[in-house]
């Protein structure tokens, strides 16, 4: 599995919003990143 096409700044930005570490973002499987990243998103929705 190849690591994600991501930009370094964008790893950041997901490392400290997911609050995981860097290296556990670079190497997370896509769809599961995803799914985290729709979960977090949906939160973030009913917070408004």
């Amino acid at each position: 599995m190849k690591p994600l096409q991501i930009s370094a700044e964008t790893a950041q930005k997901l490392a400290k919003s997911l609050n995981v570490p860097l290296e556990q973002i670079m190497h997370m499987p896509q769809h599961i990143l995803i799914s985290k990243l729709a979960a977090l998103n949906k939160s973030e929705e009913e917070k408004k």
